[in-house]
């Protein structure tokens, strides 16, 4: 129904009557230029001036066009349907065709009056049922949340959630916080009667440990009606599709509702990601086995620095530093003599060149190569060292020696230093420690160094550099320029029994030395080592033209493959200046990647490797908790009711009474002037008119 209003008086058209009036008359009845026609002329072409002027003139008055709509919205019936693994070890295969026929009956028993929304549920929320019962996760709380967020604005009249109150991801959806305010009827699926069980129910792993270090496996077990029984837990490495025992331990079960804890002890002996296997030896009548095993994976980071001390000939020095270095579990520590060296700089983190070069030994090929390679060093200056040789092999400081000796310098903490922060009993300490053995001379600083500690000579503070550390070429370097080392280690535990001031000091001034910038110009990225099974595979690549400026323009490609050989082989793709990539799922297992692509005739390769690990959570609770069901049900105002009783639920909501379709009013406003026919009514009037006025010879 439509009625017309107006944004001023309507007595206001009276005037605009009059005004098109007045215009009729004083054009067609005081004119005489259809004198000649008489009044068979006048009259009709006065009437459309008259009608012409007065609607155009009523327009000016805003009329309002004013219309009510009423619609009737049917109240929404949500069906849920839990797709997770432990719905379907409850039944077999003709069962589960059979509560399917019966969902879809119950579907299809509510008539017009209702609008039917169908969804299944397990990792995710998705609409439609598929009853593929897949899902490795449960996560009720999650669905009634979606639930309130798609339906809380409209007419939604109740929930009809078909799980075995089986949840293992997400809170408790009793106390789920979710605001519905409608009916759950829940169906119980699933069996509550508790079976002869062994369960290995859960696995508390660092997912990461270091080459060389223990790390500890927790393990909850626990048993339902296995009173006076035994079973073994024994630990397996899974490597290469083989099997190694590392480890095992009886276990006796007393009691009927049994549960224990065991922590195992295993060493981190090999680098990469590592399978292990923990079993429960079965036992007899046994229910189920599969829950008896679960599979873990740890990625076993080699995060050890190779250091190589190389010195002109022996000193008590290189005894100090050797012993300081190795309590740092992540340094590998060798010592050499120049001249008995037979081995590559390039497969070391890090070289320690002690009175190095020497009047002796320049040692020019290896420090050409530690700086073609851009290899961290320490140079430590001594007695022994050639000064000259020294200024032209680093760019830190430059040593000017006077005459032939030396000087006995202590430390002084340099204050604006900010590479790294240095603990309060360094500074307070260090200046108290033995003066170490310097070259005579004066010591400039330059480059980009910044010194950490400066010289004291006697009484007298200087500003010449003792210890200094910076960048020298694209590669970290530092300088100490003196020798007697081990005095400070000594000193330290004569004053503190420990080692702690001088394994510090020296130890941050390696860590920053030895932090090796990545200058590789094309890298892969995975998003991280070990996935879930149900998790997809990222990845992203960078590659970097002769100016280190990211480009993306070849394409790139990988090939991941699994431990048995198989290949998957996948395209990046191009972001605004990088590349992305998603592998998607993958089964179980350990896999290896190579990325390759190629740019303005170079070649560029990266590998890496990463694995994938079961979720087994479905199978480790197979009790269906039908009593968290009716507790929810009563918290919403519906009722549980059992799979042989799902068709009563249509009368049980008809009875309740509330769910109702809601009428909704709805009034819609438009202008007049907007009316395409007003334009065409006024544009044909006027066009009328004008064409008898021309007709008749008019202007």
């Amino acid at each position: 129904m439509e009625n017309l209003s107006f944004q001023y008086p309507a007595w206001y058209l009276l005037f605009c009557i009059v005004l098109g009036l007045g215009y009729a008359l004083v054009l067609y009845f005081r004119d005489t230029t259809f004198q000649e026609q008489g009044s068979r002329v006048n009259w009709p072409l006065g009437i459309l001036r008259f009608l012409a002027v007065t609607i155009l003139s009523a327009l000016l008055l805003s009329p309002l066009l004013k219309s009510v709509q009423n619609q009737k919205k049917k109240p929404v019936i949500v069906f849920a349907q839990d797709e997770s693994e432990s719905v379907a070890a409850a039944m077999n295969e003709e069962e589960r065709a059979a509560y399917q026929q019966k969902m879809e009956q119950l579907k299809a028993s509510f008539d017009d009056k209702y609008e039917i929304k169908a969804y299944d549920f397990g990792s995710e929320v998705r609409e439609g049922i598929g009853y593929t019962y897949q899902d490795k996760v449960s996560n009720i709380s999650k669905f009634l949340n979606n639930v309130y967020d798609l339906y809380s604005n409209q007419n939604l009249g109740a929930v009809i959630l078909a799980t075995d109150g089986i949840y293992n991801e997400g809170s408790n959806p009793l106390y789920s916080g979710s605001k519905i305010t409608v009916p759950v009827y829940t169906i119980a699926l699933g069996d509550t009667t508790p079976k002869r069980d062994l369960i290995l129910k859960r696995v508390f792993n660092n997912r990461i440990a270091y080459l060389g270090d223990k790390f500890t496996i927790q393990i909850d077990i626990a048993a339902q009606n296995c009173p006076a029984s035994a079973t073994t837990l024994s630990v397996y490495k899974v490597e290469d599709g083989q099997t190694t025992r590392l480890t095992s331990e009886n276990i006796t079960i007393d009691r009927n509702d049994f549960f224990t804890t065991k922590e195992i002890i295993l060493d981190a002996d090999k680098s990469g990601v590592q399978r292990y296997r923990l079993s429960l030896s079965p036992i007899a009548n046994e229910q189920s086995t599969i829950n008896n095993t679960k599979d873990i994976f740890v990625d076993v980071l080699d995060a050890r620095q190779k250091i190589l001390i190389l010195a002109n000939a022996p000193h008590p020095d290189l005894t100090a530093l050797r012993q300081s270095l190795s309590t740092n579990k992540n340094y590998q520590v060798e010592v050499a003599n120049i001249n008995g060296f037979q081995k590559t700089v390039r497969d070391y983190d890090l070289v320690i060149l002690h009175q190095l070069p020497s009047l002796t030994n320049d040692a020019n090929s290896i420090i050409s190569t530690i700086n073609d390679q851009k290899i961290p060093a320490f140079f430590i200056v001594g007695g022994q060292s050639n000064i000259q040789r020294l200024n032209q092999v680093q760019a830190l400081v430059n040593i000017r020696p006077g005459t032939s000796g030396t000087n006995e310098v202590q430390a002084r903490l340099a204050p604006d230093f900010n590479l790294f922060t240095i603990g309060e009993t360094i500074s307070n300490d260090i200046s108290t420690f033995p003066p170490l053995i310097a070259p005579f001379g004066e010591f400039d600083l330059v480059g980009d160094g910044q010194v950490l500690l400066y010289q004291r000579i006697g009484k007298i503070d200087t500003r010449y550099p003792l210890l200094l550390l910076g960048d020298s070429n694209g590669a970290k370097r530092g300088v100490l320029c003196a020798e007697g080392l081990w005095k400070w280690r000594l000193f330290d535990y004569l004053q503190h029994e420990n080692h702690f001031i001088f394994d510090e000091l020296l130890g941050k001034a390696l860590q920053y030395v030895g932090v090796k910038e990545d200058k590789r110009r094309f890298r892969v990225n995975v998003s991280k080592n070990i996935f879930d099974e149900n998790e997809a595979i990222y990845f992203d690549a960078e590659l970097y033209n002769n100016s280190y400026e990211l480009i993306n323009v070849p394409d790139v490609n990988l090939t991941i493959a699994d431990n048995t050989g198989k290949e998957f082989n996948f395209v990046f793709t191009k972001t605004e200046n990088a590349y992305v990539l998603n592998a998607g799922l993958l089964p179980v297992g350990n896999y290896t990647f190579r990325s390759t692509t190629s740019y303005n005739g170079e070649q560029f390769n990266y590998t890496g490797q990463f694995s994938v690990q079961p979720i087994q959570l479905e199978v480790y609770e197979t009790t269906a908790d039908h009593s968290m069901l009716r507790l929810l049900s009563d918290k919403f105002g519906g009722k549980l009711v059992y799979p042989n009783q799902m068709e009563q639920i249509t009368s049980l909501i008809e009875e309740k009474g509330t769910v109702k379709p809601i009428n909704y009013t709805t009034t819609k406003t438009k202008s007049v002037i907007n009316l395409k026919w007003i334009f065409f009514l006024l544009l044909g009037l006027i066009s009328v008119e004008w064409f008898f006025r021309r007709y008749w010879g008019g202007y």
